[in-house]
Parts: structure tokens; sequence; C-alpha cells
């Protein structure tokens, strides 16, 4: 048995937004989400449910859903495979776009519901935090008096989630690790609440075309590569920097010391050392 990569476009819309996944959808949400008076989600409607066979475009990083649950908050749900640049503002812009979408001109403010944005990651987020769930609302910053919690922004970084099958225990585990691993497994994990079994069987790879699964794979190699070209782009930049940060150093010990000196204090070449001698008079 095989299962579809929960971290794609394709997968992770069918899973969680299409016409038969509100149960998953509230459990799920149950299991990540708080609210006030202990409010548990009994119902809700997913916005534009996913129908069509499959998402070909290749140059998005991000996919979402979209819910409004039955005390009238709208959520919106999404993974997203890349740090791209200007992805937090995103986030917030698109959290607070929804909120003030609600309402048409004249409409009273009262009208008003909350809105959370729920954010799952493949990368670490936050790099000085070691918690795998973070929380955002509007607060004063010296006394923390929450201003309003019309916006929430929740983040889960799911690089910080290392539990194995053997140690999860609650229903927020089996859920991240169902998002996180599903894509490596080979059977379905056992003690699964029916809502997670029914998860694990709609992304079974058996249930789709030869070309839904090439379009799937192709999505992963995209994925794959745009990772590697970050990655190669990250230590090419370390390395220029490293390099310039040693001629910096090469080009304050010039008045200093003699090109041979230079050589044993910093391994720099004596042609280069020339080289920089040259070009800075």
């Amino acid at each position: 048995m095989k299962f579809l990569d929960i971290k794609t476009d394709f997968a992770f819309k069918k899973v969680f937004g299409s016409d038969d996944s509100k149960d998953i959808l509230i459990h799920f949400l149950n299991s990540i989400l708080s609210f006030e008076d202990n409010h548990v989600i009994t119902s809700l409607t997913i916005v534009d449910p996913y129908n069509i066979p499959m998402l070909r475009g290749m140059k998005d990083t991000y996919v979402d859903v979209k819910a409004v649950l039955d005390n009238g908050c709208h959520v919106i749900i999404e993974m997203q495979v890349l740090n791209t640049e200007g992805f937090e503002k995103r986030i917030l812009y698109n959290a607070a776009k929804k909120y003030s979408a609600q309402l048409q001109q004249g409409d009273p403010y009262k009208l008003l519901n909350p809105v959370i944005a729920l954010t799952l990651t493949d990368f670490e987020l936050f790099k000085d935090s070691t918690e795998l769930i973070s929380r955002f609302k509007l607060m004063e910053k010296q006394q923390l008096i929450e201003y309003s919690d019309d916006i929430e922004l929740v983040f889960i970084e799911l690089p910080k989630f290392t539990k194995t099958e053997d140690e999860l225990i609650s229903i927020q585990d089996k859920w991240i690790y169902f998002i996180k691993n599903a894509g490596s497994l080979e059977y379905i994990p056992k003690n699964m609440d029916k809502e997670l079994e029914k998860a694990y069987q709609i992304a079974n790879e058996a249930n789709f075309s030869e070309e839904e699964l090439e379009l799937q794979h192709r999505k992963k190699d995209w994925i794959y590569m745009q990772k590697s070209s970050l990655t190669l782009a990250k230590k090419q930049g370390i390395e220029q920097g490293i390099e310039q940060g040693i001629e910096k150093v090469v080009i304050n010990m010039l008045p200093i010391f003699d090109d041979q000196k230079i050589n044993q204090y910093t391994g720099v070449g004596v042609a280069e050392i020339n080289r920089i001698r040259t070009e800075n008079g």
C-alpha cells in the first residue's frame, strides 16, 4: 500500500477540501484549534470544494482550503512547502482580506466574524523557538492584554514534529504524523480514528489513475527541484560571503605584511594576493 504525499496540492485538497471531506476537516481542526468556552466544531461549510480531477499547475508553492465553521468563524487552512519571499506577509494579508471581505458597503462592523489562518509549513519558520505550534493574536505589548481575537494566525512547523508511530498519543499527534509522513508509509498505522482511517484511504494511490499519479509525481519532483535550488543558492551565497570576508582580511593586511606572510596567515595563494594588492593600489 502506498499513499500520496499530503503536502502536495492534489493530495491536500483531495483529503481536506473535497465534497466528502467535511468530517475529516472537522476532526482535524478540532485537534488543532481551541475556542472560548471549549467550543467544539460540529459542522462546517467548505468554500469552493475541490471537485476537479487534478491541479495541473506547477508554479504554486502552497495550496489552501477555506471553510466557515458552525460558530461563524472563517478558517483558511494552508500547506506551504517552500519558504518563499513575502510568505509571512501573504499569510497576514490573506487573513485580513478575508476578514474585511465579509462586509458589504454600509454593513455594520458587528457582523464581522473571526478569521483563523492555519498554516502548515514544510520548513522551520521560527528558528528561535522549539514549539511545534505557534499562535498569534493582537496583544498589548507590555501587559499582554488581548485587543481582539478576530484575526488569529496559527503555524505548524512540520520539521519540528519528530514523533514516531509508537509515540503517537493524541489525535493531534496522529494528524500531524499523517500530513508529514503519509507519502513514505506502506500501511495505515494502528489505532487510528475513523476520520483518520478515511483520510488514509482517500490518499491511497490505488484509488487514482495512472495520469493522476504521474501528475502527482511530477509535482513532487518540481518541489524537490525547487528545494534543491534554494539549498544550492544558500550554499553558494555562504561560500561567496566567506570569499568576500577573506578578501577583506587580506586587504587589511596588505600595508602590514608581505605576500608570503599573508599567504602563511590566511592560506590565500600568492598570485591571488598579488591581484588584490594590484586592484587596491
